[in-house]
């Protein structure tokens, strides 16, 4: 029973833990003298740094891959420069791509081939067939450099003197670029005599002489011209319907006692045969007595003189857009608002000092 007493009085309410020590704590015990000593631990096992670790080089089909991926951006940018737009499109340049692609997919699945095949991944996006293709063909279009595309043929045909579907005897036989400026001069003053000798008007010239090579047909330029004269322009107005027959009369008169045909009035919708609503939209009416644009054209063919007269009458201007129109005009040329104006254009000329030049050129060429 004192036992079990004894245990009970270990156990009851603790949960098992024991009691306690006694006030003063237990005889005999004592308390540890001088500083506590931790108990012994054992040193931490060194592991060796990763960069210790000896680095594993790239192996060869990550070095084939980036070295592909370059050298095939240097043959597009080079073929670019050059302007060879078909090349970059070629079915060998196409291969070329293919093979370096699939270098570089085989690289990204080897470990020590993979960053040096993303590197080349990266340079194969942004030089390929279609990125340095369209970029080609931009500059080809912007520069009108072909050479890149042309054969040898293409550029002998560029180089034609004359004009394609055009008989290079007929130019040499036609008036030269020399005799069209000379006889619109002759023209010009003619016309300018016998207005201000009827009419009293004065002349100021507008614009100046223009000289522009023809196309040849074949993607170049020939040795022959399109000229366009000095203008001139009276400084009155010419108004009136009844007025402005009489100073076409003379112009016409005098056009032909020149060698060239009749005046032909593309304004007058009883001979030009255009529909009226065409000549109301250019001429402001159907009616040439309402109209505030008279256009009058005339020629000397088979020889290339091309001779224009035209009246401007702002008085028949009801909307004021015809106003803007010539005000703009004048702002650019300096050309006066209204009245008559008489300008000459030639076509597919030759001047006399390109003469023996483009014979001895002609005979490169026997067919064209």
């Amino acid at each position: 029973m004192d036992h079990e007493r004894q245990r009970a009085r270990y156990v009851a309410g603790t949960e098992g833990a024991p009691p306690v020590p006694p006030p003063g704590g237990y005889r005999g015990a004592r308390r540890p003298q001088g500083p506590v000593q931790a108990p012994p631990f054992a040193p931490p096992v060194a592991t060796p740094a990763a960069s210790d670790e000896p680095k594993k080089p790239a192996n060869a089909i990550g070095w084939i891959a980036l070295l592909g991926s370059i050298l095939f951006a240097l043959i597009l940018l080079g073929t670019l420069l050059a302007g060879g737009t078909d090349i970059v499109y070629s079915v060998t340049m196409l291969a070329l791509q293919l093979i370096v692609v699939a270098v570089i997919v085989a690289s990204l699945f080897t470990p020590r081939g993979r960053m040096f095949g993303a590197i080349a991944l990266v340079i194969a996006i942004l030089f390929n067939v279609a990125t340095v293709g369209g970029l080609s063909a931009l500059n080809s279009s912007a520069t009108g450099n072909y050479d890149g595309v042309k054969t040898e043929e293409q550029k002998h045909a560029e180089a034609y003197p004359g004009i394609k579907g055009t008989d290079s005897q007929s130019v040499l036989n036609q008036q030269s670029l020399e005799e069209v400026r000379a006889e619109a001069d002759s023209l010009f003053t003619a016309i300018r005599d016998r207005l201000t000798a009827r009419f009293g008007y004065t002349w100021v010239k507008v614009d100046d002489e223009d000289l522009r090579p023809e196309r040849n047909g074949y993607g170049g330029e020939s040795m022959l011209y399109e000229y366009t004269s000095v203008g001139w322009a009276t400084v009155e107005p010419i108004e009136g319907y009844d007025r402005k027959l009489a100073v076409m009369d003379i112009v016409d008169q005098v056009v032909q006692e020149h060698g060239l045909y009749g005046l032909y009035a593309f304004n007058d919708p009883t001979n030009s045969g255009i529909d009226p609503t065409m000549i109301t939209k250019l001429y402001g009416s159907d009616d040439p007595r309402t109209q505030h644009t008279w256009e009058s054209y005339t020629e000397n063919y088979p020889d290339p003189l091309r001779f224009y007269a035209n009246i401007y009458d702002l008085s028949n201007d009801s909307s004021g857009n015809f106003l803007a129109e010539r005000e703009a005009q004048n702002a650019r040329t300096g050309e006066p608002l209204e009245g008559l104006q008489l300008f000459v254009l030639g076509s597919a000329v030759l001047s006399e000092d390109d003469r023996e030049e483009f014979e001895q050129k002609l005979t490169e060429y026997p067919g064209y």
